[in-house]
């Protein structure tokens, strides 16, 4: 039987957006062991769910045969990315870019196997930052049209508000690390979410006009929802994959919590399990789409924070909804004081909800129960008799719940 080709995994899974040239990319990966590429900007001390997608994509890939490179954009993360922005990133000093892209390989490493060689980390600071400019500018800006640019996706949305000449720079830059990688690596392929395209077909050309060479590019699904919003926002913001930043039971939480709609659409692009079980469960409806959920989330949490924690967190969201909503390992904060403190202010502190907007709305839906109780009165000073031997217990809707204990 011939060995299952990485391409059509990928299709059938409902990860690819965009190709190139997708006959040619298909018999490449069926036919040698082919070096690819995915960028990540270290503009943070974490990877968020976005990039977990992309590292799912590079372990499929992986398993199948063919190397990653996982760039670290050390020296455009100098610059900053204007794809899928309305205003220009914050400019980070090199102790931070260097500090986030130690944490991004500690992340990376939980689902990418970099033993041995089977897959490489780079860093583009080590070619871009040495750069003469004059040099860059005659030898690779030569090749790119400004007219052509300007129609790129990322750089139109910007225009509006006002494109900076730094930013300006970022694709040529971009394009720069694919035709580096193929010189140095061999690097055939380059991978992204699809609010990359642009910058990826920079980078195909410039390989070509350069060292007359073919190399492909891919873009995956955005992690969107049925209704078309980015996925992996929180009340408290992005869904981030370092547990200080989001706790896997806040983690969990989120995947138990996904709409009916997006359940089977993120089995198939953010876990592992076969395809013949996920289309079963697409037959699945009311209480079996929960069961499904509670996979879903057991499945990410695993890979992301590793099974122990995954037990733990199952665990306690079990106890939370059969032993009235108490569990020890809970999502728990904990306050100096609670004597006079509103309703709307407790909400906002505790982080289970964004705005007081949001939370006077959430008790004018009746979504807001306190120890069991309804509220509500959106001006609900509380005193400490709310606070018993197990905390307050706080929950939002039928399936959030949350803590409150004195220090």
């Amino acid at each position: 039987m011939a060995e299952e080709n990485v391409f059509d995994v990928l299709k059938e899974r409902g990860l690819i957006a965009q190709t190139t040239h997708e006959e040619e990319i298909r018999e490449l990966l069926g036919k040698e062991k082919v070096t690819f590429y995915i960028g990540f900007d270290p503009t943070a001390d974490s990877l968020h769910v976005g990039h977990f997608l992309q590292m799912v994509v590079m372990k499929h890939m992986q398993d199948h045969g063919h190397r990653p490179i996982a760039l670290i954009g050390g020296g455009t993360a100098y610059i900053g990315d204007p794809s899928g922005r309305t205003d220009m990133r914050q400019m980070m000093t090199k102790e931070t870019i260097e500090h986030n892209a130690e944490c991004f390989k500690k992340q990376l490493s939980c689902l990418v196997d970099f033993t041995d060689g089977k897959a490489i980390m780079v860093n583009n600071a080590d070619w871009l930052l040495n750069l003469n400019y004059i040099d860059f500018i005659r030898d690779i800006g030569s090749q790119f049209s400004v007219n052509a640019m300007l129609t790129a996706e990322c750089f139109k949305q910007r225009l509006e508000k006002g494109l900076s000449f730094l930013e300006f720079n970022y694709m040529p830059m971009q394009s720069y690390d694919f035709l580096m990688l193929n010189r140095k690596y061999g690097c055939k392929i380059e991978l992204g979410g699809d609010d990359q395209w642009s910058n990826i077909l920079g980078g195909i050309k410039l390989c070509h006009r350069k060292d007359n060479k073919q190399v492909y590019g891919m873009t995956f699904t955005l992690l969107t929802t049925s209704e078309g919003k980015k996925m992996g926002k929180t009340a408290k913001g992005a869904l981030w994959l370092d547990a200080n930043k989001c706790s896997p039971y806040d983690f969990y939480q989120y995947w138990v919590n996904v709409q009916d709609a997006d359940v089977i659409k993120c089995l198939k692009l953010l876990t592992f399990i076969p395809m013949d079980e996920i289309r079963e469960m697409e037959k699945w409806e009311g209480a079996e789409l929960n069961k499904a959920k509670k996979i879903l989330a057991y499945e990410v949490t695993k890979m992301v924070h590793g099974e122990d924690a995954a037990n733990q967190v199952k665990n306690a969201a079990e106890a939370v909804f059969s032993g009235g909503g108490v569990s020890e390992d809970m999502p728990t904060t904990e306050i100096a004081s609670i004597d006079g403190k509103g309703i709307l202010d407790l909400l906002c502190e505790i982080g289970i909800v964004a705005s007081k907007a949001e939370a006077r709305r959430l008790i004018q839906q009746n979504g807001l129960s306190v120890n069991d109780e309804k509220i509500t009165d959106v001006n609900l000073v509380l005193d400490k008799s709310y606070v018993g031997d197990n905390g307050m217990i706080v929950k939002k809707g039928k399936k959030v719940f949350h803590r409150v204990v004195l220090k």
